[in-house]
């Protein structure tokens, strides 16, 4: 069997040599725990190694602990082939160990700069258990410079060994988003960095094994790592470029998404949604900010499109507080239905989220919030600390403004007339997910507010 780290890129490709060899992936989250079910039923044997008992206790009953598409099946079907086990023991799992994968979350502090103690502290107990040979792969999302510095020099002073002699150490971070990461971590290309030319053949020889998409190498740690930072900060850019638009659109008495249609049918225009931003895009601004004043660089875009996107939660209570106004009625003391809770779309994860912000706002001026969200039952919202009843019916009834702060599927068929007849009047409607038809609401006899929407006559 060939040592991890000397693997050649054409190798790996049976069933039969891929059993040969344990993988630990270290930090189950939702990508990790991807990650080590996709290896686990390309053929390895893979140990899920995380620090919290509540995620490995998940694993080994093969539930998966996050909603996400197609997880919970493939985690059973490796558990029932003993394929994938689980522990929050770092010697137990490193110590048998051929390859490494590292996916440990980074955050940000308050203060906006980036904490690497978690990921360090991993390296830390990789470093004292890993074997002579292993390869590490690290796919957590870092700024530029950490591999090589932080990640490297801790491996070799916890281990005693040299990377690229006596271990292979590569970077490739993960392309996917929360409830389809099965589909893009198999569909999506990625980009991979060996500290040598071998280290970065034998990780591509393991990620062949669960990527479809092309690997695509790069020279060196640094410019992998800027990669995936820069794909996040062009969205976080262009959102807040389609957010200025949507607040000067309502000013202007324009409606922002019949402008945004037509002109991206310009083959180079490709205008955005506005919208309140949240999920891993604000995280990975600042770890970008943070290593450019590092080395006395002060990126103006990044930090401008943050401050505009970080403004949105605010700009969204002055709608409701203008639709409520419109009802002759204060945000104090009026009760306000908030439609939806999740960071996006059709997923039930709330990490990163910016609705609780709003909430808590709304909660500040005095409004009596409800919540619904039809990814949570109303028993998961109440234990998070907010007012919620078991149906979408019983919610609304009553409220002064519906707050649609989501854009679920499931909200578009919402019947407007049934919603207006249980609402106390004059009734308001904010809509921040651009799912509602203004003039149908108005029609119905909503006071409409919309944002980007500058097409309210009331």
């Amino acid at each position: 069997m060939t040592e991890a780290m000397m693997l050649k890129e054409n190798e790996l490709q049976s069933f039969e040599e891929r059993k040969k060899y344990t993988i630990t992936v270290v930090g189950c989250g939702r990508m990790g725990l991807s990650t080590a079910c996709l290896l686990s039923n390309a053929g390895f044997n893979v140990i899920c190694l995380d620090s919290d008992p509540y995620i490995i206790s998940h694993i080994i009953k093969g539930t998966s602990p996050f909603a996400e598409h197609g997880l919970s099946q493939v985690l059973k079907q490796s558990l029932k082939e003993n394929r994938i086990s689980a522990t929050t023991e770092f010697k137990e799992s490193i110590s048998k160990s051929d390859i490494i994968i590292v996916a440990v979350n980074i955050s940000v502090n308050e203060k906006k700069h980036p904490d690497y103690t978690n990921i360090e502290v991993s390296c830390k107990n990789i470093g004292i258990n890993m074997k002579r040979g292993s390869l590490i792969i690290i796919e957590s999302t870092l700024g530029p410079t950490i591999t090589e510095t932080l990640i490297k020099e801790t491996l070799e002073s916890s281990s005693g060994l040299k990377a690229g002699l006596d271990f292979g150490l590569a970077y490739s971070p993960i392309r996917a988003t929360v409830g389809r990461t099965l589909r893009d971590m198999t569909e999506y290309s990625r980009v991979v960095a060996g500290i040598n030319k071998q280290s970065a053949k034998a990780a591509k020889a393991v990620l062949k094994t669960i990527v479809k998409g092309e690997l695509v190498e790069v020279t060196n740690f640094r410019t992998a790592e800027a990669t995936k930072i820069f794909e996040n900060i062009y969205r976080d850019v262009n959102i807040s470029l389609a957010n200025e638009f949507a607040i000067y659109c309502e000013m202007a008495g324009i409606d922002y998404f019949q402008a945004q249609k037509a002109a991206n049918t310009q083959p180079f225009c490709h205008l955005l949604k506005p919208g309140i931003v949240s999920g891993h895009m604000p995280k990975d601004s600042f770890l970008l900010i943070d290593e450019a004043m590092d080395i006395g660089l002060k990126l103006r875009m990044p930090l401008l499109a943050r401050s505009i996107n970080d403004n949105m939660v605010k700009h969204a209570f002055n709608l409701v507080k203008s639709a409520l106004r419109s009802c002759d009625k204060p945000v104090r003391r009026s009760r306000i239905s908030v439609m939806g809770i999740s960071y996006r779309p059709n997923v039930k994860e709330m990490r990163d989220s910016l609705v609780p912000e709003l909430i808590n706002i709304l909660k500040r001026m005095g409004a009596k919030v409800n919540v619904f969200d039809p990814y949570f039952t109303y028993k998961e919202l109440r234990n998070l600390g907010y007012d919620a009843e078991p149906s979408f019916d019983k919610t609304v009834e009553g409220a002064d403004c519906i707050l649609i702060a989501v854009g679920h599927n499931k909200f578009k068929r919402l019947s407007l007339a049934r919603i207006s007849a249980v609402m106390k009047k004059p009734s308001a409607i904010v809509d921040l997910a651009h799912i509602v038809n203004p003039a149908r609401a108005m029609k119905e006899g909503f006071i409409y507010r919309g944002l980007g929407r500058g097409v309210w006559k009331k």
